[in-house]
């Protein structure tokens, strides 16, 4: 059995390609429960987002599996394979259990750190599961890639840092004024810059905002989905007497501002400070506009500063979670070739607790007047006695396991404990299908309980 990754990302995929192979939302599901039909596909999640399309699948032979996965791309997307199979990433086992993990965690995010993809893997995870097109695999290896970025993000800081000019400007007006909910903001363009100034300004509670733009429409078109207001660039003036901070990211060549047009604006303000932060490159804002009196401008020069302090946090807390990866990666692989010793540790206990039971029930019947509190002592102590007899069998079992002579030593386990011999088969075959991503573990999950 394998764990085997494929698709499309921006760092290796150009977007005329990747646009080509994304999945809506509408038709998802019906792609997983497709791809479940094709042959060694014995389970799948499919991750689509802006920036990356990506199949992980559970395949019973290597080869075959990453073959049918691209069948599948080609007939869905009705695009000949030859046409995108040289951009396709292509990772197995260990390469592709890391690559979630990583993927998950924001690492390998064009912004790193950011803690959007968690909450699409989690998504496409839960909808795959939801439609039965994850196993015993996948439900066990998704939960645990989502709960190692949780606590990746929880416990350092690389979502903690602005590493976006659009955010890093709102950053700024935090550290510059503080608490900013009660500000009133005022964005200037209506692109892409200025629609991530406008999210992270609702993100953090600010609810007066206005969209000022020379296209009314697009500035309507943006304010409509962030419940603001939309001017036209004709009506700045007005908006300017009443905003504490104005963050422009037109693409217009010239200037938009300058000392002269703003100087009449400050002078009816009475003074008030007003906060310009320019993202726009060419700038908007001219620089002489911080001559006049509380007028604070910042520029894009300003912001990487920020930006960059940032990254190198970001960069450093990703450090720490590159040293957490390498135990997951084993911690799971250990966890799956358990399932080869599950029914044989299961078998074990219950012959263990048959056992138990059988001598308790015997001292009950030749010394009939034990009181509760003596049949508590007793059963608690052979219970004991049972759970050291049986724990280094269960270490040994599972050290077996991982040895490529397993299904030999496993049968001799078998024969010498006396268990069930229907047992040996099933061992045999899961022990081969989990050979090729599974390491032992060792745990002391089938001591009885006391």
């Amino acid at each position: 059995m394998h764990i085997i990754q494929i698709g499309f990302n921006y760092k290796l995929t150009p977007i005329e390609i990747r646009e080509k192979f994304s999945f809506s939302e509408e038709t998802i599901s019906d792609a997983m429960v497709n791809l479940n039909q094709y042959k060694s596909i014995l389970e799948n999640v499919i991750i689509s987002t802006c920036n990356r399309t990506e199949i992980y699948i559970v395949s019973d032979q290597l080869h075959t599996g990453r073959y049918y996965v691209k069948q599948f791309l080609s007939d869905w997307f009705d695009i000949p394979m030859e046409e995108f199979t040289p951009y396709l990433q292509i990772l197995d086992n260990d390469n592709a259990i890391e690559h979630l993990l990583r993927v998950s965690a924001g690492l390998n995010s064009m912004v790193l750190g950011e803690t959007q993809i968690l909450g699409q893997v989690r998504d496409a995870f839960l909808l795959a599961q939801k439609i039965k097109t994850t196993g015993t695999i996948f439900n066990e290896l998704f939960k645990r890639a989502i709960t190692f970025s949780k606590k990746s993000h929880r416990e350092t800081a690389i979502g903690e840092n602005a590493v976006s000019i659009s955010y890093a400007a709102v950053e700024l007006s935090k550290e510059t004024l503080g608490n900013i909910t009660n500000k009133k903001v005022a964005i200037y363009g209506a692109g892409e810059m200025a629609e991530l100034a406008v999210q992270n300004l609702v993100s953090s509670g600010v609810s007066e905002i206005t969209v000022i733009n020379r296209s009314l429409e697009r500035a309507k078109e943006l304010a409509i989905k962030y419940n603001a207001k939309a001017v036209s660039a004709d009506l700045i003036n007005d908006v300017l007497l009443d905003s504490d901070i104005l963050i422009s990211s037109t693409s217009a060549k010239n200037p938009v501002l300058s000392k002269t047009d703003l100087g009449p604006i400050q002078k009816n303000r009475e003074g008030e400070p007003l906060f310009l932060i320019d993202i726009a490159v060419p700038r908007d804002l001219d620089a002489n506009i911080s001559e006049l009196d509380n007028v604070f401008l910042y520029d894009i020069d300003d912001l990487q500063h920020i930006v960059d302090k940032n990254l190198e946090k970001r960069k450093m807390a990703a450090e720490q979670i590159e040293l957490g990866l390498e135990y997951e990666i084993v911690s799971f692989k250990e966890w799956v070739i358990n399932l080869g010793v599950v029914p044989i540790l299961f078998a074990l206990r219950e012959k263990s607790l048959s056992i138990q039971a059988e001598t308790f029930a015997s001292i009950n019947r030749k010394i009939p007047d034990l009181t509760e509190r003596e049949k508590k002592v007793i059963s608690k102590h052979t219970k004991s006695i049972i759970n050291q007899m049986i724990k280094e069998p269960i270490i040994q079992a599972k050290e077996m396991a991982g040895r490529e002579d397993s299904e030999e030593l496993l049968a001799l386990f078998i024969d010498i404990f006396g268990i069930d011999n229907e047992i040996k088969q099933d061992v045999g075959e899961r022990i081969k299908r989990t050979r090729n991503i599974a390491q032992p573990k060792y745990e002391e999950a089938y001591l009885i309980d006391n």
